[in-house]
Parts: structure tokens; C-alpha cells; sequence
């Protein structure tokens, strides 16, 4: 079992997901802060503030929630001035992660991820010391009854995809950066409003992990780092066995 999603899911059966509600609030409302900020503050016309919308509305959060947050950054209520960061480096096990931030304080929030991972037994390296080991891609995400496997592949090439991974849990249709607003578009006109729709980085080349403790330990800093208000989205190449993934999850 490979790569950030899992564990995601891992963390949703263990009912984490309730407990980090605040959290991922925040984290969405610094998005849709910035978002409306950096473009128009009509979703329709801008495509990573509609992403943000989707997310909000995947978290359930208030309409009225996101309408503030909207209006905060179209109109530079909220005098905070983010910077999007990127922090790249090794957790346990030599897995490569990619941490996001959204920070009005730099050396604030890379003390705080460095400091996680040193903790963890891992390093954090520079600018692009990892990334080549992971795609760039657009990825528009389905839960998984709302199509046929294959008539979301057959949409999906329809719409301009590379690629549809098919799961128990979600479709997670694949594409170029570029195509995605395109790709987000037809699926939704085929198959409704998606769960999600944005860029995110999947790993190319992945890094087994065996051992309990390793894994222990790697979720422990990927747990620490999603934690941090600062961070919107961290990604890892890590490769764990099925029976291991179940003695986690147990």
C-alpha cells in the first residue's frame, strides 16, 4: 500500500477526522483567504478558489464560513499576507516527503518542520531535493459509487485525463496541471459537483517501509506536520505491505 492517500484514509477509520475539524477548518480558510486574494473572487473564474470551495465543501464547512473568508481576502479585510511555501526532505526509513505551507512567518514554520523532522530521525533538505521523485499532476476525485470504474475511465479519456485509479473508497482521475480546470469541468457536467479538484504531487518512485517502528514513527511525523496550522498538505513515497498496513491500522 503506497503513497499519502492511504494513509489519509487511515487516519478517517480511526475517527481523527472529527477531532481535526478545527484544524482543517483553518487550514481551508487560510486557502480561501489567499485564493480570493490572488484572483477573482467568483469561483467559476478562478480555478484554485473553486478548488477551495469544493474543499470546504467536503468538510462541511458553513456556507457563511466560506462566504466570510471569500470577502476577507477579496477585499483585504485580513491584513495577514501569506506566503506559499514549500519544505522538501527524508523522513524514517529514507520515505521522501513534500510539506505545503501557507505561512505569514517563515522562519516560524520551517523551525517547526525542521523540528519535527529532526525529531522523527529524519532531515530536512532543500528546494527541490525530493521533488524529483514525485509528478506534479491535477487530480479530480469521485467517491467511488458514483460510477462504474469503467465508465469513469471512459469519461475521463473523454475529458482529456492521462489516468483513473479506481478504488474501494474514491476515483482519483489523473492529468496534466494544465488540463485540470478542462478535465474538472467534464467530469462535473457528466457526473456532478467532484470531491475534489487540484494540483497535488504523486510519488514516481517509492520507498518500502517493513518495519513497524519505521512506520510508526513516519506516520507519527506525517501526524506532527498536518498538525501545524502552517501546513496544508504533506505527501510521502512511502510503500507499506498490506498485512503491516493491517497491524497499523489495528
Amino acid at each position: 500500500m503506497a503513497g499519502h492517500s492511504q494513509f489519509k484514509n487511515i487516519m478517517h477509520r480511526k475517527g481523527a477526522q472529527d477531532a481535526k475539524r478545527a484544524k482543517v477548518f483553518t487550514k481551508i480558510i487560510r486557502e480561501l483567504t489567499v485564493a480570493a486574494r490572488s484572483g477573482l473572487p467568483d469561483p467559476a473564474a478562478n480555478p484554485r478558489l473553486r478548488a477551495a470551495v469544493i474543499a470546504a465543501r467536503a468538510a462541511n464547512m458553513p456556507k457563511d464560513t466560506v462566504d466570510r473568508a471569500i470577502k476577507r481576502g477579496a477585499g483585504g479585510e485580513d491584513g495577514t499576507n501569506y506566503e506559499e511555501v514549500r519544505y522538501e526532505g527524508y523522513g524514517p526509513g529514507g520515505v521522501a516527503l513534500i510539506v505545503e505551507a501557507l505561512t505569514d512567518n517563515r522562519n516560524r514554520t520551517a523551525s517547526d518542520v525542521r523540528t519535527a523532522f529532526n525529531k522523527a530521525g529524519g532531515a530536512l533538505g532543500e528546494t527541490n531535493s525530493v521533488s524529483f521523485m514525485f509528478q506534479r499532476l491535477g487530480q479530480v476525485t469521485y467517491p467511488a459509487a458514483t460510477a462504474s470504474a469503467d465508465a469513469m475511465l471512459e469519461a475521463a479519456i473523454e475529458a482529456g485525463a492521462d489516468d483513473v485509479e479506481s478504488g474501494e473508497e474514491e476515483h482519483a482521475v489523473l492529468c496534466a496541471p494544465d488540463d485540470l480546470s478542462a478535465v474538472r469541468d467534464a467530469l462535473e457536467a457528466t457526473f456532478g459537483a467532484a470531491s475534489s479538484a487540484k494540483l497535488v504531487w504523486r510519488p514516481a518512485t517509492t520507498a518500502p517501509v517493513g518495519d513497524e517502528e519505521v512506520a510508526q514513527s513516519l506516520f507519527k511525523l506525517m501526524d506532527v506536520l498536518e498538525d501545524n496550522d502552517d501546513v496544508q498538505t504533506v505527501y510521502a513515497n512511502f510503500d507499506i505491505p498490506e498485512d503491516l498496513m493491517a497491524k497499523l491500522e489495528g
